[in-house]
């Protein structure tokens, strides 16, 4: 029996769950506006500009990690009777708990996704590139376009299902979990099903293995739908077939051959197609699509790989055996979107957040505007302080050392706030695992680099071990940088930020 993906009944089931806690919970505090927040640091601003007159609870929980937390029932109740609700979103929250949010909040209160608005107000926002060094194409699946058009809302999912399969052996499309744990998305060896489909939200991209079982060329279908939830039918969007020139020369087999960088099948929600979106080799912006039909994606005979001696991988084939395999590049469950999630780590950007919830809240309680009013100018002129503090502090280090080694990729906005750069990190997401090319590839960074210390976070502990033995193979230094949460030392935004600008200044001048 192969093992498959469960995710998506496993939401529903938690949806109905959370849902069902939406009728009994009551209206706004009596005590004052009640707000709830998806982290501490969103929380803590929302304190700063509400004062007394607002009550929020953080749904992830202290020292939590947004990227991994899913919602319990208890978040239900609280986003029922919350009067205003405040997500950072681009996809940095769990999916699940964004879809809760949205399933229960009360109509006509104020949702509010502030790293998506906070631009209006002036927020500086940063593409989120990767770039893995593979020496084969780094295939992918992703989502691109809101279409609204189509009723899409961020909590909606776009179905991607395997239907049609031709070729000389078999297709097995899978996810490495953490820990190694397979899950299979696509098995075209029991003949396609309903069971056969992958699910990603709007505007978002995960990685994949895409593992044949013998040289040719394959042809593969998938077609595509909207689910937008509440019962409402799925949305038909489109039908692709994708060429797979597998082990054989792709020289004519269709127009464009794609073999290095990174390429997703991609489902375009506004126009409804299926194509390909390429990157050059490396990463890059500058993105090029291909329609289905005139591309090939080759799949080398150097990406032959063996099948493991782990009865979790029999879906594969016999232990031994070999596979054409395009990797996932990086282990674990990793979807993200197009922007870096974390604006916060520029207090400039933190400064635009706090002017959207003063005026989020003015809306939700208009008594109250004159004192939102006067502790947003405030705290606002707090944040200058930081933002000029923070500035200072990093401005000490030389410039050949301002080079951050982090546990996952979460002080873009940091470092191009500060004139610093983001030299390595152990994982793209803190939801996945670390591979041995990982590791070995961060030990040559601080290695050449000559990095003198290497940064965790306080929350990612399992993280630590890892940069930790790198840091004591190199003889380097280990600090702490708060990236998404608090912990018992620091309790606030600006604490968090002029801690991170006194370590990154005390370990690296």
């Amino acid at each position: 029996m192969h093992v498959r993906a469960f995710s998506r009944a496993t939401g529903a089931v938690l949806a109905v769950l959370l849902t069902a806690c939406n009728a009994t919970a009551g209206g706004g505090a009596a005590d004052g506006v009640s707000v709830v927040a998806t982290t501490e640091i969103l929380a803590d601003l929302v304190r700063n500009v509400g004062g007394e007159r607002v009550r929020v609870d953080s749904l992830v929980p202290p020292g939590g990690d947004p990227h991994s937390y899913e919602p319990v029932p208890a978040d239900a109740k609280k986003v029922a009777g919350a009067d205003v609700t405040f997500t950072n979103h681009l996809l940095l929250e769990e999916q699940r708990l964004i879809k809760a949010i949205d399933a229960n909040v009360r109509e006509g209160t104020p949702n509010v996704s502030l790293a998506e608005a906070s631009e209006t107000y002036g927020a500086h926002v940063i593409p989120l590139v990767e770039n893995i060094g593979l020496d084969v194409l780094w295939l992918g699946l992703r989502v691109r376009g809101d279409g609204k058009d189509k009723g899409a809302t961020r909590s909606s999912e776009v179905r991607l299902a395997a239907t049609a399969l031709d070729g000389p052996g078999e297709l097995v499309v899978y996810l490495t979990e953490a820990l190694g744990k397979p899950v299979v998305y696509f098995d075209s060896a029991d003949e396609f099903s309903d069971v056969d489909a992958a699910t990603l939200p709007p505007a978002a991209h995960t990685h994949l293995n895409w593992a044949f079982t013998k040289p040719g060329v394959y042809r593969l279908t998938l077609a595509a739908s909207l689910l937008n939830g509440n019962g409402s039918a799925p949305v038909p969007l489109g039908e692709s077939t994708f060429t797979f020139a597998v082990g054989v020369d792709p020289t004519g087999v269709a127009g464009t051959v794609l073999n290095e960088g990174h390429t997703d099948l991609t489902v375009d929600l506004d126009t409804g197609g299926l194509y390909t979106l390429n990157d050059a080799a490396g990463g890059t912006n500058q993105r090029q699509v291909v329609p289905a039909a005139d591309a090939v994606i080759e799949v080398p005979n150097k990406a032959i790989a063996t099948v493991p001696d782990d009865p979790r991988f029999a879906f594969l084939g016999a232990a031994g055996a070999t596979v054409h395999q395009l990797p996932q590049a990086v282990l674990g469950k990793h979807v993200h979107g197009e922007i870096d999630p974390h604006l916060w780590q520029d207090v400039r950007n933190a400064r635009a957040y706090a002017e959207l919830i003063r005026d989020t809240l003015r809306t939700a309680d208009p008594d109250g505007a004159e004192i939102y009013d006067r502790n947003a100018r405030a705290y606002l002129d707090r944040l200058d302080e930081l933002d000029g503090y923070v500035r200072e502090t990093v401005a000490r280090v030389p410039r050949e050392r301002r080079h951050l080694v982090t546990t996952h990729d979460g002080f873009g906005y940091f470092a191009a706030a500060y004139e610093m750069t983001v030299a390595g990190f152990v994982v793209p997401n803190p939801a996945q695992e670390p591979s041995v090319e990982d590791v070995r590839k961060l030990s040559e960074t601080v290695r050449n680099l000559k990095v003198p210390a290497v940064f965790m976070e306080p929350n990612l502990a399992q993280r630590a071990s890892v940069l930790s033995q790198v840091a004591q193979d190199q003889s380097v230094g280990v600090c702490v940088l708060y990236g998404d949460a608090f912990d018992d030392k620091v309790h606030s935004y600006v604490d968090m930020m002029r801690h991170n600008a006194d370590e990154a200044a005390r370990c690296l001048a």
